[in-house]
């Protein structure tokens, strides 16, 4: 299977979930204290970033999707600091301040690489009353396509059963980065995540990956999932429906650190049935980012140009005669590579020297070609009866063994238009080329591909060389000899 990388601008996802700021303090150490056994720190940097909810928000709108991230916060330098940060990255935040709370914090303290301590500051949100939260959900559930709940069993998600009911309700597709083993709680989901730890704190261990499925299975079934996916590190993932399982393996070539890399993978997923792609092709492509990912130091994001250079690594290329679906397929992963693909068309009866000239010449200005061909139907109303002399099959296959050939589509099938025009602004390619004594204005589809920042190229024919011509000096030739 193809595998290609969305328009992910399209996607408008809602994360909903526990919202952190992960504090960092960077220092040298050269004693021990005298006041007790512990190292003394001597602090010459420090950091903040958005961690929990908030990672997961950065991985959309790094991939150039649109993230709205809605959670319980404080009032206080921690909220700020989050805002700002995400503001900056082309977040929307939509924070409840909760009066009397504090913002999560997590303050590590770092020395060469290393973690010497972790101070949580946290006191949850007990007192507050959730139905505030529910009704701004409400709010921003009408502009997004997907929801992502990101629980980190902090309270921010004590109404989950609610939103996602809700979210549910309103048609919208919803997926969940679990917590604990009460997964019931997430009942109704469209889908979600759990580690190998967190799956097998729930279901018990497995012996061999069928008894894994048959669990996930179960599990699925009981909290009316539409899919389940078990991120299980080095082994991939598993992805479980009710009519097929999907087993990915991992793709990451080197692990330097897989913090973060959960957010990552739900964030991507997220992105990618946001804009569109099927849940099969989502799961591969969250498997290629957290492959890029967990090679980097770091809680960290991954950009679309990156996950593209994944995608077009894993590609396969494909020629010959094509569906218009897939066509389109290879020309985005052509265009990812930086090639330019240029069109032409005709009907090919009888191929003769005059047309693979034609087609050499068009194939040299760009990098593929694309040859559209008239249906049967469609050379018999533009030649007559008795054409066309060889089958739309036939005459594909012909052009599909050039070697100055790389995609043959048929069109016409289906419809009385004799022209490609349809077809062209379906695949828009950068060069569109007709030969003859045409006008660039004149040309079916020419003016979709100028609309795009596309040319029109006319070419000449080889004198002399035509079907008709060949079909013509048969049949004298027959009937002379028939005299």
């Amino acid at each position: 299977m193809q595998l290609f990388t969305p328009d992910f601008s399209s996607a408008r996802v809602l994360v909903v979930g526990d919202l952190m700021l992960d504090r960092y303090w960077h220092g040298q150490t050269g004693r021990i204290s005298p006041e007790a056994p512990v190292p003394v720190v001597h602090i010459k940097d420090h950091e903040g970033r958005p961690g929990g909810a908030g990672n997961v928000a950065l991985n959309i709108v790094a991939l150039g999707g649109n993230a709205t991230l809605l959670s319980l916060v404080g009032k206080d330098e921690a909220a700020d600091s989050l805002r700002l940060q995400l503001n900056e990255a082309g977040v929307q935040c939509e924070f409840e301040e909760v009066e009397g709370s504090d913002t999560i914090t997590k303050l590590r303290v770092m020395s060469r690489n290393q973690q010497l301590i972790r101070l949580d500051f946290e006191d949850g949100f007990e007192d507050y009353d959730h139905a505030h939260l529910l009704s701004r959900f409400d709010h921003c559930l009408r502009d997004c396509d997907t929801v992502v709940f990101s629980d980190y069993g902090k309270g921010c998600l004590d109404e989950i059963r609610a939103m996602i009911s809700r979210a549910r309700a309103a048609g919208k597709q919803v997926l969940v980065d679990p917590k604990g083993t009460d997964f019931s709680r997430y009942t109704g989901a469209t889908l979600i995540t759990p580690n190998e730890s967190e799956f097998a704190a729930v279901v018990g261990w497995w012996h061999d990956d069928s008894e894994l499925v048959e669990r996930a299975h179960s599990l699925r079934t009981a909290c009316e999932l539409d899919a389940l996916l078990v991120t299980r590190s080095e082994r991939g993932m598993a992805l479980i429906q009710s009519d097929q399982e999907l087993h990915i393996p991992t793709l990451a070539q080197e692990v330097y650190d897989v913090t973060g890399a959960g957010d990552t993978v739900i964030g991507t997923l997220a992105a990618s049935l946001a804009a569109g792609e099927t849940i099969e092709d989502a799961t591969r492509l969250a498997n290629l980012a957290a492959g890029i990912v967990v090679a980097k130091l770091g809680t960290a994001t991954l950009s679309a140009e990156e996950l593209n250079r994944a995608v077009l690594g894993e590609a396969v290329e494909e020629t010959g005669i094509l569906s218009v679906h897939a066509l389109q397929k290879q020309i985005q992963t052509a265009r990812a590579r930086g090639e330019k693909v240029v069109m032409t068309n005709g009907c090919f009866d009888i191929l003769h020297a005059g047309h693979v000239q034609y087609l050499e010449q068009a194939r040299s200005l760009g990098d593929k070609l694309i040859v559209a061909v008239n249906s049967d139907d469609s050379v018999e109303r533009l030649k007559g009866p008795e054409r066309p002399i060889n089958p739309l099959e036939q005459r594909m296959a012909v052009l599909s063994g050039l070697g100055s050939v790389d995609w043959v589509v048929p069109f016409g099938k289906d419809s009385v238009d004799d022209t490609p025009a349809e077809l062209i602004k379906e695949l828009l390619p950068d060069i569109l080329v007709k030969g003859g004594d045409y006008k660039a204005e004149d040309v079916a589809g020419g003016e979709a591909v100028i609309r795009n920042g596309g040319e029109v190229i006319i070419l000449g024919f080889l004198d002399g060389c035509s079907t008709t011509n060949i079909v013509r000096r048969i049949r004298t030739t027959e009937e002379n000899q028939g005299s």
